[in-house]
């Protein structure tokens, strides 16, 4: 029985693989063809390693839709040959990429494992070498010649998540991410110990399936104290936007202004798809539960539940994509299609 995984390493850029510059202390991207040799440790590992890289790796902030699918790409071509797969990313929007590829990835029956560090690998403390040796370990656990993990998960600190889970929380510590609605899938310590009954189940009858259309044609509005009503006016009045996520007060609530409930109303009407998202890092949308929010229920607004903001926009991305009615975008949006939502 087959012990020794094929891992591939796909490195997009960001932190994780700078090295900095003898001469001139600037942070470079290094050769992933020597990547043995600025990580020695891997050498130690069972699995075999092979990588790829982009052509020119691009820091986190650049990230948009076309790199999801560019990275959808590069682990569909090679799905086949190799037992799992880990992708460096910067971490600054790794939670947005890793639930991206959560929806694009149908019937997923290995392991996609996102990480990335906060210092670059070649620092004296970097945190880099113990996210990828790790990562590489999760993505090769095997159990009965199949993989333990069948789902795309983010790795950072000792802590492996449900990547559509998942938001960056800190800009300065190790611990830089969060899943405040969903245990941790794995713990590292002297052993990795799996929660296995958080696990999502490997689809034993559909075949995987790669979905790379998305529509990026949304817009990500925050409800604060004092919206102004002609900007507000002004940000809805674009016909291109197809949908819109709402990120409400608390379990949901919004302001109940006749001005603005009509604002959303009318963008439904002209079937623009509105969520409603909370705000808040933990807890559940529910509409309905003040009378704040039961406006937003009465005019249609789809519930985002307990899902991230990050893997909203993943979902309404990936859904809008489908051309589904009004009906049945909402009953699937408020439907956990990966494990992103209670």
């Amino acid at each position: 029985m087959k012990t020794k995984a094929d891992i591939l390493l796909i490195y997009t850029g960001g932190t994780i693989g700078m090295v900095k510059d003898a001469e001139t202390g600037s942070l470079k991207a290094f050769n992933f063809d020597d990547l043995l040799q600025n990580i020695p440790e891997l050498k130690l590992l069972e699995h075999t390693i092979d990588s790829v890289s982009f052509e020119k790796p691009i820091d986190s902030s650049n990230m948009r839709p076309a790199f999801w699918i560019k990275i959808a790409g590069m682990i569909e071509e090679n799905y086949d040959r190799y037992d799992g797969f880990v992708v460096l990313h910067g971490s600054d929007t790794m939670s947005y990429t890793a639930s991206a590829l959560s929806f694009m990835f149908e019937n997923l029956g290995k392991p996609i494992i996102f990480t990335g560090s906060q210092l670059p690998i070649g620092d004296l403390r970097t945190d880099a070498k113990e996210n990828l040796v790790t990562s590489i370990q999760i993505a090769g656990l095997q159990e009965k010649g199949k993989p333990v993990i069948t789902e795309v998960g983010l790795y950072f600190e000792y802590k492996l998540y449900r990547a559509n889970r998942t938001t960056k929380i800190n800009a300065e510590y190790f611990e830089a991410f969060a899943s405040m609605n969903y245990p941790p899938l794995l713990e590292s310590g002297v052993h990795l110990s799996v929660n296995r009954s958080l696990l999502w189940p490997s689809s034993e009858k559909g075949k995987m399936k790669v979905h790379k259309k998305l529509n990026d044609e949304i817009a990500l509005i925050k409800v604060y104290p004092g919206m102004n009503r002609k900007v507000m006016e002004h940000l809805f009045s674009f016909m291109e936007v197809k949908g819109i996520i709402l990120e409400t007060y608390g379990t949901g609530n919004a302001p109940t202004d006749e001005w603005f409930v009509n604002l959303l109303s009318q963008a439904i009407s002209r079937g623009v798809v509105v969520v409603n998202v909370t705000q808040c890092i933990g807890g559940s949308v529910n509409m309905g539960q003040y009378e704040t929010s039961n406006q937003l229920k009465r005019i249609g607004v789809v519930s985002g539940k307990d899902i991230t903001v990050e893997a909203a926009i993943a979902k309404l991305m990936y859904l809008l994509a489908k051309d589904l009615s009004p009906k049945v975008f909402k009953t699937i949006f408020e439907t956990s299609l990966r494990g992103e939502m209670n």
